[in-house]
C-alpha cells in the first residue's frame, strides 16, 4: 500500500512513524512545504525567552525520517488532488510533479486567522504560525537590540496564543501592549475569575493590557506602522505588530478536489472524507458534531488510531481522549478547569 501524507507537523509525522511500525510493508511518503524538519509548533510562542530555541524546537530532522524508511519530499507545495488518477500534483523548485497514492492523508494544518479588515494591510503586521515566522521575528528583535533599544510590540488578540506570546516577550525583557476586543482574556477557555488572575499576572510581568479595544486595522503614520483604533491611530511606536486572532484550517486543497468542507475538512469517526481513499487528520479535520481538535493530545491520538486503522488492526471509530491543555503563560496557573 502506498500512503501519502501531506503535512509534516505532529499529525503527519506521528502517523508516518506509526505506520512504519504497524504496516512495515507500506510505502510512506511525507509531502511538505517545510524545510526545517519536524518541529514543535507549541514551542513557537515560547521562542523569545529561550536562547536555544532553534535547536530545541526541531524534534526530528527530515534526514532522520528518511533513515527510518519514510520518504520525504520537502519544500514542496501540493497544488491539486486528482482523485480519479489517485495522485497529488505538487510544485518543487519551479517544477510540477505528481505523486501517486493508494491512501492519501491530509494533515495540512492551519493558517493564522486574519480578520477581514486587517487583510488589506498585510505588509504592516506579522503572524506566528511557523518556524520561519519565529525566525523572522527573532531577526527583527535582534536588529532592535543591536540598536541599543528595548523592542516594543503590539499583540492583537487576547486568546491562547496572544497571551502566551505576550507573556514570553515580556519575560524576554521586551515592552508589550496586548489589544483585545472583549472585556476579558481567553474568554473561550477560562472562567471569569481565572481571566482576572491571568490579566493580573500579565500586567505584573510588564504587559500593558488594552481590553475592550477593537482594532480596526493598521496604517502607516510618519513612516511607522501603527495600530488603528476607533478614534484613530495609536500614537505608540511599535517595532512590530503581531496578529494572534486564532487559526483557520487549510481547506483549499480539499475543496478544490470536490471534498466536503465546512470550517475544516469534513470527516467521519473513521477520519475518512467522503472519498474512502482520502483521510484528514489534526487541526484541519472537522467531525460531524462540528468539533475540531487543535491540541497535541487528541491530534496524536488521531494519528496513532489512524495508523492502526490503515493496517486494519483497529475498529472503525476514533474516540476523543480526555485531555486537559493549559495556557503556557509564565507564572499563571488556573484555578478552574479550562473549557475546550
Amino acid at each position: 500500500m502506498n500512503i501519502v501524507i501531506i503535512g509534516s507537523g505532529i499529525a503527519g509525522v506521528t502517523l508516518a512513524e506509526e505506520v512504519r511500525k504497524t504496516c512495515p510493508s507500506a510505502t510512506v511518503t511525507v509531502l511538505t512545504h517545510e524545510t526545517h524538519g519536524y518541529y514543535s509548533r507549541p514551542l513557537l510562542s515560547h521562542g523569545f525567552s529561550r536562547a536555544d530555541i532553534e535547536e530545541k524546537i526541531v524534534l526530528r530532522s527530515f534526514d532522520a525520517l528518511v533513515d527510518s524508511g519514510i520518504a520525504v519530499i520537502a519544500g514542496a507545495e501540493a497544488v491539486a488532488i486528482e482523485r480519479t488518477l489517485r495522485q497529488v500534483r505538487y510544485q518543487l523548485d519551479g517544477t510540477e510533479s505528481a505523486q501517486a497514492y493508494d491512501r492519501l492523508v491530509l494533515a495540512v494544518g492551519s493558517d493564522p486567522l486574519v480578520p477581514g479588515p486587517f487583510r488589506p494591510h498585510r505588509p504592516l503586521f506579522r503572524v506566528l504560525n511557523s518556524l520561519d515566522d519565529l525566525l523572522a521575528l527573532r531577526r527583527l528583535r535582534t536588529t532592535v537590540l543591536d540598536d541599543a533599544r528595548t523592542p516594543n510590540w503590539a499583540i492583537i488578540g487576547g486568546g491562547l496564543i496572544g497571551c502566551e506570546l505576550s507573556s514570553d516577550l515580556a519575560k524576554a525583557g521586551d515592552r508589550v501592549t496586548l489589544f483585545h476586543a472583549l472585556p476579558r482574556l481567553m474568554e473561550r477557555q477560562l472562567e471569569d475569575e481565572d481571566s482576572v488572575r491571568l490579566a493580573a499576572v500579565l500586567q505584573a510581568s510588564g504587559v500593558e493590557l488594552r481590553l475592550h479595544t477593537a482594532v480596526q486595522g493598521f496604517v502607516v503614520d510618519r513612516g511607522r506602522a501603527r495600530v488603528l483604533g476607533a478614534t484613530g491611530p495609536d500614537p505608540a511606536d511599535y517595532d512590530g505588530i503581531i496578529v494572534a486572532c486564532g487559526f483557520s484550517p487549510r481547506t483549499n486543497l480539499a475543496r478544490d478536489a470536490g471534498l466536503r468542507v465546512n470550517r475544516g475538512i469534513c470527516v467521519g469517526s473513521d477520519l475518512a472524507t467522503e472519498d474512502p481513499a482520502i483521510y484528514a487528520l489534526g487541526d484541519v479535520a472537522e467531525f460531524d458534531d462540528g468539533r475540531i481538535y487543535a491540541y497535541v493530545m487528541p491530534i496524536r491520538s488521531q494519528a496513532l488510531w489512524l495508523a492502526k486503522h490503515l493496517a486494519e488492526l483497529g475498529d472503525g471509530h476514533w474516540t476523543p481522549p480526555t485531555f486537559h491543555p493549559k495556557a503556557k503563560v509564565h507564572g499563571f496557573t488556573s484555578i478552574h478547569p479550562y473549557r475546550w
